[in-house]
């Protein structure tokens, strides 16, 4: 193996292992779940200002045409000019805190994205300066990008963003440039665990609180997915009611769902988040929506007191 194909984190394949930490969230929820409206568009990857296509639209294309795509190119601008906002609609209407894993360009094109996350308290996950891929560049390019990133979130938005989470998939340097730049609360590329953990480095710990991959809208483009928008509610609503269920025995969990403005921001997917967000109005309190900064923040208050097991 080649140096940068064995750098970085080491696995680690035991975690909490068979007694997680007995976890309570506020107001006694079972589950806290982290509803995370993903924001791209603008920042992909297009044969204007890269010589390339992005594969990513409402296709997951293999490969696309040496020239511009715009059947991509429109689809992501849906994302910004509709589908954005017929998301923010249904978050404004059912009061529904959630997290925006934006990128930094894409922010700055279309600021008004950051004046309703400011108007309604919707908390930053930073998502990269554009969307483009990190393994495979140059730890001094990923610093040069990331640092860029939060001087222009800081621009747009007025904050450091306190999570990060790449596109995809986090190069082998994307963990040390986190904690080197320092100013994050929490980190978010993992996706290896219910809970939040912490990681120890050379000048302390990091906190992680783990994203998924599962309960992700970009599955009504990959196979096996969602054909319809009742598959992305039922798969929500069973992920919910599992670990209502399991609570007793091993504490509570937190849970990922994720929208990306141009995919669940067409009109029937949207339906399927407005059912998830319905069926969990109906659970009297056993599930909460919380913003991941809040999260993260409960657990550095908290995390020394959750006893271990049952």
């Amino acid at each position: 193996m080649t140096d940068i194909q064995t750098q970085g984190p080491a696995r680690d394949f035991i975690g909490y292992g068979r007694t997680p930490p007995f976890v309570t969230w506020p107001g006694g929820a079972k589950v806290a779940i982290n509803l995370v409206l993903i924001y791209e568009e603008g920042s992909e990857y297009s044969w204007l200002e890269d010589g390339r296509n992005d594969n990513w639209g409402e296709y997951n294309l293999s490969s696309s045409p040496n020239l511009r795509d715009l059947g991509t190119e429109t689809h992501f601008e849906y994302g910004s000019r509709a589908g954005v906002w017929r998301l923010a609609r249904l978050f404004d209407r059912y009061e529904i805190p959630v997290t925006v894993s934006a990128c930094a360009v894409a922010l700055q094109r279309n600021p008004d994205v950051a004046a309703w996350m400011k108007e309604r308290g919707h908390d930053l996950l930073g998502h990269g300066l554009r969307w483009t891929d990190y393994p495979g560049m140059s730890r001094d390019e990923e610093r040069k990008q990331l640092q860029e990133a939060i001087v222009l979130y800081q621009e747009v938005l007025g904050v450091h963003p306190a999570g990060w989470n790449c596109r995809s998939f986090p190069s082998v340097n994307t963990r040390d440039l986190i904690i080197e730049s320092g100013g994050f609360l929490y980190y978010s590329d993992p996706c290896n665990d219910d809970i939040p953990y912490f990681v120890k480095h050379d000048a302390g710990e990091l906190l992680v609180v783990p994203y998924s991959k599962t309960l992700n809208d970009s599955r009504y483009l990959i196979a096996p997915g969602y054909s319809n928008p009742r598959d992305f509610a039922e798969d929500c609503c069973s992920a919910i009611d599992y670990l209502i269920e399991e609570s007793n025995d091993a504490g509570g969990k937190m849970l990922t769902i994720a929208a990306h403005a141009r995919w669940s921001g067409q009109p029937n997917r949207a339906s399927g988040l407005r059912d998830v967000i319905e069926y969990v109005g109906r659970l009297d309190g056993k599930a909460a929506f919380m913003r991941r900064e809040d999260i993260a923040h409960h657990w550095l208050a908290n995390h020394k007191l959750f006893r271990k097991g049952a």
